[in-house]
């Protein structure tokens, strides 16, 4: 579907565009990162009109009714957000789409072509703006975590990280296409459900096993966002995760009697205990625990002149997941 738009945008649109951002900033507000195996049925859409200015919705029904769960809304919304959040107000259109994405050529390649290792049908949900495109280089990076373009201040760069955690977590994927000068195209492909609604809501409640030996791991940070994404990448590698936003919370933990086998904490905390000092106190009750540091700073800045005890390593920002998972993997190897 195209919905034209405004290419010189008066206060109208420029309203419009403003609600539209609230509207969106509320559905990732209610954004809780938790993995529910359940397929998402994809007829009742309409709502999702009020996420953007002027736009006719087709009509062609893909699957039992239902509603949006609110992971794929905050998905949405991210996406019409970035990577030009004012694409709604300045852009001379905007196409926004849905399709069951099995067409007969494709058949059973459809898998490999978005690069998921098995065959089947998937379900495209694809957003296309006329913005500025990214460089290739910006386009490699956008889904890595805390990875931005904005002036400081004004981005986190988790967005789209979120995006990918909760497509990959739904056993799908998520591309980008950009060109600078040309626009964005990025699609999310989720496996289709052929089977009964009512049957996939029972299997979703029968529990289900995370691959991986469920080692505990303690996540500090004082940013909520940012313990959502890393906590989401550690779940899916099949650790368990216990969380805190300060350092004395965190310490507090990690002098009780709970299991844990490994820190992970940022450097800059609040509470007045840096993420250095909250592990240096752990391992007087917890000797030898591992420490995986994350920090925006220099290394040798973030620990201390680089002095690391055996045991401990720093993960700089901006990383990507599979980053993070190696070196979670590493330290918590016999």
């Amino acid at each position: 579907v195209i919905a034209p738009l405004p290419t010189d945008p008066g206060p109208a649109a420029c309203q419009d565009s403003a609600r539209s951002r609230a509207r969106r900033s509320q559905c990732r507000s209610d954004c809780r990162m938790t993995r529910q195996d359940k397929p998402a049925f994809l007829a009742a859409v309409g709502g999702m009109g009020d996420l953007i200015v002027g736009i006719d919705w087709g009509d062609r029904e893909i699957g039992p009714p239902n509603t949006w769960p609110t992971a794929i809304k905050a998905a949405l919304a991210t996406m019409l957000d970035s990577p030009q959040p004012m694409c709604l107000c300045w852009g001379d259109r905007l196409a926004f789409f849905f399709n069951a994405a099995y067409a007969p050529f494709l058949g059973e390649r459809r898998g490999s072509a978005i690069g998921r290792p098995f065959a089947g049908q998937y379900i495209s949900v694809c957003v296309t703006d006329t913005g500025t495109g990214m460089m290739p280089e910006v386009a490699a990076r956008a889904f890595d975590p805390l990875f931005t373009t904005k002036p400081l201040g004004q981005g986190t760069g988790l967005g789209l990280s979120m995006v990918y955690g909760f497509v990959r977590q739904s056993e799908g994927q998520v591309r980008i296409c950009s060109e600078v000068g040309h626009g964005t195209t990025m699609c999310m492909y989720f496996p289709r459900h052929l089977g009964d609604a009512a049957a996939a809501e029972a299997e979703s409640h029968d529990g289900h096993t995370v691959a991986g030996d469920g080692q505990v791991v303690m996540l500090i940070d004082d940013e909520e966002t940012i313990r959502a994404v890393v906590a989401e990448a550690l779940v899916e590698a099949g650790y368990r995760v216990i969380d805190a936003e300060d350092g004395p919370s965190g310490l507090r933990m990690l002098r009780s009697e709970r299991r844990v086998d490994l820190l992970v904490t940022d450097v800059g905390l609040p509470g007045g205990m840096n993420g250095r000092q909250v592990s240096d106190a752990a391992r007087v009750v917890r000797p030898g625990l591992k420490v995986l540091f994350i920090t925006g700073y220099a290394e040798n800045a973030a620990v201390g002149g680089g002095r690391l005890d055996p045991g401990m390593q720093v993960l700089t920002k901006p990383f990507d997941i599979a980053e993070l998972a190696n070196r979670v993997d590493a330290l918590l190897q016999p």
